[in-house]
């Protein structure tokens, strides 16, 4: 079984991801470090984030094994990544390791922009989790506060506000739910809730199967 889970930043849908995951016993691949892990390979190198060449050698040469996960979780991390998931080459280069992850024997959980449109759209189970740009920026404030011990709640609002307009226009494969993918707003609710709801949307279609 294949679930395939999408949303805007700080939806949520990372946490339900993993914990679905955890449940059926499944692989969990994070698309969006592979993107932040793109930038990242040209900031290291001083390369501009807009230089489509350089960030599609980096794509080609990602190698999972050796992410740094405490780098490419930071703020300014999630912006950088949308600026390069913009171009195509990028998305194509890493949209067949995405798809031999989900190829897995017995399955797999993947979370993204994406993943229930373009790199798994014959998934079994698709979510597409959303919450309030205000609630989305006070779970990242959160977040990173616990982390790092400072943040800046108007400045990460106003970045996940630039990140969705970017996503949701950008003419490759901007962020929308696929036509079969279920709704699920967390703004109400909390960990354990969102994990419930999302539960019984796949059980639902683990019972048709």
């Amino acid at each position: 079984m294949i679930i395939a889970i999408d949303g805007p930043a700080a939806s949520g849908k990372g946490t339900l991801a993993k914990r679905l995951a955890a449940h059926y016993g499944l692989p969990h691949l994070d698309t969006g470090l592979l993107y932040r892990a793109v930038a990242l390979t040209l900031l290291d190198q001083g390369r501009p984030l807009t230089d489509e060449g350089a960030a599609l050698a980096a794509a080609k040469a990602l190698d999972l094994s050796r992410f740094d996960e405490a780098r490419l979780r930071g703020a300014a991390m999630g912006e950088a990544a949308s600026v390069v998931s913009a171009f195509q080459p990028v998305r194509d280069a890493l949209l067949d390791l995405q798809r031999r992850f989900a190829a897995q024997p017995g399955g797999a959980v993947l979370d993204g922009r994406d993943i229930g449109t373009v790199v798994c759209p014959g998934a079994e189970a698709k979510l597409f989790v959303t919450a309030s740009a205000e609630e989305r920026a006070r779970r990242r404030h959160r977040e990173l506060m616990e982390r790092e011990g400072a943040a800046d709640y108007e400045a990460i609002l106003a970045d996940i506000r630039r990140r969705d307009e970017r996503d949701a226009s950008r003419q490759v494969a901007p962020l929308r739910p696929a036509p079969d993918a279920v709704l699920l707003d967390t703004t109400a609710l909390d960990a354990d809730g969102a994990f419930r709801a999302a539960l019984a949307v796949v059980e639902r279609v683990r019972s048709r199967m």
